[in-house]
């Protein structure tokens, strides 16, 4: 689907996926070390907060709750439609909520052009289905953006829901395993430890949802990047 289908499709009503977030993100977010590094921002100063970039947001539920459980977002999404949205969802958040969220509507298929350069504690892609070689590109641009144990989350529709599951994309070129996407990761890989690829149900209004799902976690000193020092956010 282009931008413009998307933005016909948020555009018909109330919020396409509902305001809560994807229950798998909550899952194995909600655990997470928030590590905030010391040194990381053009001025020399502190984050005071982790930092999470959104991939292909949509409507903002994952970005709305990562903003209210203590993470910078930058959200971004190709429909301008769906970036208003949350953004709209976002004003009956407290301005302290609201002021963590970073919206912009841009192709994340080329970060480099929507200025997108990290690092990031936590990268997410759900349900952003990509032609393989596209999601490949994408997949190592978004290792490239982790900071130092900083972890990459990764979320869509496993192939076989196409014959056992429910729903989703019915195009099999764009669907994906846990396997295509950790060898995706390939040459990437040498630096992330894969700590999640499985599959996992998702409940439906029918019957279960088939999920691919890929957790990993960027080591804490790559080459050409050293490690920085870090603290644990409350």
């Amino acid at each position: 689907m282009e931008a413009a289908d998307w933005d016909a499709r948020y555009a018909q009503g109330e919020l396409v996926w509902g305001a809560p977030p994807n229950s798998t993100v909550v899952e194995h977010v909600y655990g997470l070390e928030r590590r905030t590094p010391q040194h990381d921002t053009p001025d020399g100063g502190v984050p005071r907060l982790p930092r999470a970039l959104d991939l292909a947001c949509g409507e903002g539920r994952n970005a709305l709750w990562l903003a209210t459980h203590g993470w910078q977002v930058h959200a971004v999404d190709y429909s301008q439609v769906g970036v208003d949205k949350g953004r709209t969802v976002a004003t009956r958040l407290s301005r302290s909520v609201r002021s963590r969220i970073t919206w912009q509507c841009a192709d994340v298929t080329d970060l480099d052009a929507a200025g997108i350069t990290g690092p990031y504690e936590l990268v997410l892609l759900v349900f952003l289905h990509l032609p393989a070689e596209q999601r490949r590109t994408l997949l190592r641009r978004c290792a490239d953006l982790l900071a130092p144990e900083g972890t990459l989350l990764i979320l869509g529709h496993d192939t076989t829901n196409l014959t056992d599951g429910y729903g989703g994309p019915q195009d099999p070129s764009i669907l994906f395993t846990p396997d295509d996407i950790v060898a995706d990761l390939g040459p990437k890989s040498e630096h992330l430890q894969v700590r999640i690829a499985d599959r996992v149900l998702r409940p439906t209004e029918d019957r279960d949802a088939i999920d691919a799902l890929v957790v990993a976690t960027r080591s804490a000193a790559v080459p050409d990047q050293p490690a920085l020092e870090s603290q644990t956010v409350e």
